[in-house]
């Protein structure tokens, strides 16, 4: 099923509540929602029974999802999101996600997905603090353009990004930027964000310092792997969660990066809790096919991927 969403009126929908509402509930067969080109001023919430939709725009250029909640509103954070995404199987390609409150207004979500085996290609997540939120289950994002200030890629799925473009954006003067914030609680949880031959840089009017992240929770995992890192990283490069007095769980490492703010640029000025990887062995547990299963699902949503290590 193949449903048209246009503002012009040329399609089956004006708005894309109506489109998700009338997709079917629970099905195991993808439902299409075309997204022609326009600024969709709406909140959308794609509920549990909406299974396996499929958003397509026609680019990020040109379909955009905008909305400006924010945690001054008295929200919670995951209630700021423009898009929530709660059901499985769904997929967005060529479409910006953004949420327009501004770095002073706090916590502002454009995109929140809670949904197992969510895929996103060549979609943008524009935002300040807290843009985008891989919160739950299994997730992957390909050949997308992320941008924000404050813990701007945060939750705690099995998420794994590759070919992104990560953007540190222009933050209030006292504010340092960290990208991710990452949320695991137990050792026995098998979550993690994992990035693998992203590009992470700043816009030009970036003004503050920048880390790679800092961890949210006690046993916080992330990864960055051959991905080029630009001057913009702090040679820390990993900043301390407010509060948090011990580090011996957080799981925060490096493989095979390069460039001017890669951890062999400034050696031994990183956190001391962060490590680099040497050995394949071990960074090989993070790749699609090991930590997010790729072969099982990624294969059937039509986006490419690599199932290995470079």
């Amino acid at each position: 099923m193949t449903l048209i969403v246009s503002k012009d009126g040329r399609g089956n929908f004006k708005t894309i509540a109506e489109a998700v509402a009338t997709a079917p509930n629970n099905s195991p067969q993808r439902t299409v929602i075309e997204i022609k080109k326009g600024v969709y001023y709406e909140n959308i919430i794609v509920s549990k029974e909406k299974t396996n939709l499929c958003f397509v725009g026609d680019g990020m250029n040109f379909t955009i999802i905008s909305g400006h909640k924010n945690a001054n509103m008295s929200l919670r954070t995951w209630q700021t999101a423009t898009v929530q995404i709660r059901a499985a199987g769904f997929i967005a390609k060529y479409i910006t996600f953004e949420n327009t409150a501004g770095p002073e207004m706090q916590q502002a979500v454009a995109l929140s997905s809670h949904g197992h085996h969510s895929a996103f290609y060549r979609c943008r997540f524009s935002g300040y603090q807290d843009t985008l939120n891989p919160q739950y289950y299994t997730q992957f994002y390909r050949e997308c353009k992320i941008y924000g200030t404050v813990d701007f890629i945060f939750g705690n799925a099995k998420v794994l990004f590759q070919n992104c473009r990560i953007y540190a954006c222009k933050a209030l003067p006292e504010q340092s930027n960290t990208i991710t914030a990452q949320g695991r609680e137990a050792a026995n949880e098998d979550t993690g964000t994992v990035m693998q031959n992203c590009n992470f840089s700043g816009t030009d009017d970036l003004n503050v310092k920048t880390y790679l992240g800092r961890p949210w929770k006690s046993h916080s995992r992330t990864v960055i792997m051959q991905s080029l890192l630009e001057k913009l990283i702090d040679p820390k490069g990993w900043l301390e969660w407010p509060g948090v007095k011990t580090f011996d769980n957080v799981y925060d490492v490096e493989f095979d990066n390069h460039g001017p703010g890669a951890a062999l640029s400034y050696k031994n000025q990183r956190a001391n809790w962060s490590h680099i990887i040497y050995d394949r062995a071990e960074a090989v547990k993070f790749t699609a096919r090991n930590f997010i299963d790729s072969e099982n699902w990624i294969k059937s949503t039509g986006i490419p991927y690599y199932p290995d290590l470079l």
